[in-house]
Order: structure tokens, then C-alpha cells, then sequence
């Protein structure tokens, strides 16, 4: 991607990211300053990633005039590093320009945010955007030839109005979620304006692109609003999963280890810190690739990648293998006569370990359904370790779990024919 004219937006945004806990293992600097040199290329669409998420309504000039008020700010910065406000975080220091624009918090409605301070007004600013876009006008649409010259005239200001737009209509989605699409619709772009038949494209390649954005803002948004509203164990719980069946050779320290990154992108991510985001997945897939020969034999190629790509290909890489040395049962969990003590001594790390082992078993079962079976055994155990002989008892948990598995598979059954019967717009809920 090229650099937008919000240039001088750059040195602004790589003297507040200093203020991010700086990495001390030599890997880990050398990946922060690839992440750094990322977001100095890439200012100019995080800024209006940042802007448009945040204020949906705000026009792109809007947008501009507050990237200039930010420039003033920093400059005040580079002056004189004391300053109480240049001490601030990214994405703090953003929502407070945004708060200093005159007019603009009232003409928005979002003066009840302005009067917040840290979390409260971060948490504010997610809480006030709303994934529902009908008050905004239908994207703007242009005949195929119109598209190729706007482009052609003036690249840069084509696509930072085109990320301007989808921003705005996709607020929940992550920076480098949408940084992605940037790079696959200017790829689209400069193909399609080459070809014959430019509509049909155009048509063609915009389908999967589409698609991609569409799954990742859902699953953003719902992973976000878990994670916000129930904290960090439960997103670690969903990661403990996905992980797990994704890796099913990576060791339950090194998960553990990796959770924690996740956990500290995730804080970033749903905030809409761009920033922080962008540091945080980054960090994440370092780790995993700086770690690869234990966790995966299917990244190597995704490891050689740039980002925001690395991240992307990582993540809808396929799934490692099983280990041959691994059982499809771990009885540890229902044949050792220890399980409750071992559950008592730490209760959080146990059901952690028995996630753990029974989703990098059955990669086959979906995340909803494996955190059912991990609820199913936790509610046994409780029953079962205030019981006469709790060996016993919770030696039946595999049937409960086959149960569980087939309960579910039933309902799923029976959806499916619904919807072979219904169809898709008579299937309502």
C-alpha cells in the first residue's frame, strides 16, 4: 500500500508509540521496529480507520481536519516532551482531539463520551458505534470505466475515500483486518481496470472480499462484546479452544504464554486502538513464528509473509495435524482418583488444561460446542467432589460428553432441514 498525504500525521503517531511497553528480547525488537516501520507507511488509512470507526457520520473532510489537529499536537510534543499531554497512549490522545473539535462532539452526539476520562471514554466511544449503518447513505457505487479513472487520476485519494467508507460501515472490524482489504481491493483494482470486460471483474473479485469482511466483522463484533462485557477469562477460554485445534502439538505452557498476548490484543482491538492493534497482532504472530517448529508445521509460508498479510494468513492457515502419539481420550480427567483436589488447588488453570487437551483432541467439534462439554464436566465436578465417592461419580463424564456432542448434532440436523425445506428467506427466527 502506499502512503497517503496525511504524512506528517507519521512522526506523530511513532513519538506516541513510544509510550507502548517497549520489547527488551532481541526478536522482539526487531519485530517492533517492522510493526513501526508498518504504521509510518501506513498512517494515512489507520488515521482514517481510527476517525471513521469511531464518528460514523463524521464527513471525509471532517476526517482530514482532525488529522491536521493532531499534527498541531504533536508538533507541541516535539517541542517540549514534558508536556502533561504528551504522555498519553495513542488512542487516548486521538479521542481527546476529537473531543477538542469544536462543534463536533454536539453535532455527532458523542458530548456524553467527551465527558469521560481513560477507560470510561474508550469504553464510551466502542459502545457508541453502532453496527447497524442504515443512517448512512448506500456506499457509493461508480460505472467500472469511472472507477479505473478516478483511480488512475489520483490513486491515493481513491482508495483512502474507499477505506474512509468501508471503515465507517464496518466500525467493529480490526485495523489490520481492514488494512487487508485495502490491499486486496487496490489488487482488485488495478487488475480488473486492465481487463476487457471490467464489470464483470469487478463482480467476480469483489465477491470474496466481500465475503471476508463481512465473517471477520461478525466475529469481531461477537468476540468484542464477550470480551467486554465478561473480561478476559472468557475471550481466553474462546482462544484456549481455537488455539488448541488449531495447534494440537503446542505445549499448555507456551499456550498459556500466548494467551497472554492475545489477551493484551484483544484490550487494543475492541477499543478501536488502531495502534495498540496493530502492535499487539503483531506481537502475536511473532510469537508464534519465532515458536513454529512447536506449534505448527503449516505456517512456514505465512512466516515469510509481511504484514498485515503474515497475521491474515495465519490465521485461516489449515489445521496442523494430530499428533500420532495422541490419544483421543486423556483419562487424567475422569480416571484419576486426584481430579478434585487437583481442581481445587487451582480451578481456573484446571478446567485451562482440560480445554486444552480435550479441544486439541476432537478438532472436529466447533468452539460453542467444546466450551458445552467444558461447562458439562465443571458442573459434574461440583456435584461430584461434595459426593460419597467422587470417582465414581465423575467417571461417567465421557458419556456426558458424547451426550452433549449428540444433543447438539441433533439440533444442528434439524436446522439444516428446516432450511433445505424453508429456504433461505423463510427460515426466520
Amino acid at each position: 500500500m502506499k502512503q497517503l498525504k496525511l504524512v506528517d500525521f507519521v512522526i506523530f503517531l511513532f513519538f506516541l508509540t513510544e509510550s507502548l511497553s517497549l520489547p527488551t528480547k532481541p526478536q522482539d525488537v526487531d519485530d517492533f521496529s517492522i510493526t513501526q516501520k508498518f504504521i509510518e507507511e501506513n498512517v494515512g488509512y489507520i488515521t482514517i480507520i481510527t476517525f471513521a470507526q469511531y464518528i460514523q457520520k463524521a464527513s471525509f473532510e471532517e476526517v482530514e481536519m482532525l488529522a491536521k489537529a493532531m499534527t498541531e499536537y504533536r508538533d507541541q510534543c516535539l517541542t517540549n516532551r514534558t508536556l502533561p499531554q504528551c504522555s498519553k497512549l495513542p488512542n487516548d490522545a486521538l479521542l481527546e482531539a476529537i473531543c477538542s473539535m469544536e462543534g463536533l462532539p454536539k453535532e455527532h452526539n458523542f458530548s456524553h463520551c467527551c465527558s469521560k476520562v481513560d477507560f470510561e471514554r474508550r469504553l464510551c466511544f466502542f459502545l457508541n458505534k453502532k453496527a447497524d449503518v442504515g443512517f448512512l447513505p448506500p456506499l457509493p457505487t461508480l460505472d467500472p470505466e469511472v472507477k479505473c479513472q478516478a483511480y488512475k487520476s489520483n490513486s491515493e485519494s481513491f482508495l483512502s475515500n474507499y477505506i474512509y467508507e468501508v471503515s465507517r460501515r464496518n466500525p467493529f472490524v480490526f485495523a489490520p483486518t481492514l488494512l487487508t482489504v485495502a490491499v486486496r481491493i487496490e489488487e482488485m483494482i488495478k487488475t480488473c481496470c486492465e481487463e476487457q470486460d471490467k464489470a464483470n471483474c469487478f463482480q467476480t473479485k469483489a465477491v470474496p472480499v466481500i465475503q471476508y469482511l463481512k465473517a471477520l466483522s461478525s466475529y469481531q463484533k461477537t468476540v468484542c462484546g464477550a470480551f467486554l462485557k465478561f473480561g478476559p477469562q472468557v475471550l481466553k477460554s474462546i482462544y484456549i479452544v481455537t488455539l488448541s485445534q488449531k495447534f494440537p502439538k503446542i505445549e499448555f505452557k507456551e499456550l498459556t504464554s500466548l494467551l497472554e498476548d492475545v489477551s493484551s490484543m484483544y484490550s487494543g482491538c475492541c477499543e478501536g486502538d488502531a495502534v495498540h492493534c496493530i502492535h499487539g497482532r503483531s506481537k502475536v504472530m511473532s510469537h508464534i513464528c519465532l515458536k513454529q517448529d512447536s506449534i505448527s508445521s503449516k505456517i512456514k509460508e505465512c512466516c515469510e509473509k509481511q504484514i498485515p498479510e503474515r497475521g491474515e494468513c495465519i490465521i485461516h492457515s489449515y489445521k496442523d495435524d494430530r499428533p500420532e502419539d495422541l490419544s483421543l481420550r486423556e483419562a487424567k480427567f475422569t480416571e484419576n482418583k486426584n481430579v478434585c483436589e487437583e481442581r481445587n488447588a487451582d480451578q481456573h488453570i484446571f478446567m485451562a488444561k482440560f480445554l486444552y487437551e480435550y479441544s486439541r483432541r476432537h478438532q472436529e467439534l466447533s468452539t460453542p460446542e467444546l466450551l458445552r462439554i467444558a461447562n458439562v464436566y465443571d458442573d459434574l465436578l461440583k456435584e461430584c467432589c461434595n459426593a460419597e465417592n467422587p470417582p465414581d461419580c465423575y467417571s461417567i463424564a465421557e458419556s456426558k460428553f458424547n451426550e452433549t456432542t449428540e444433543k447438539s448434532l441433533q439440533m444442528v440436523q434439524r436446522e439444516c432441514e428446516r432450511f433445505q425445506s424453508l429456504g433461505k428467506d423463510g427460515l426466520k427466527y
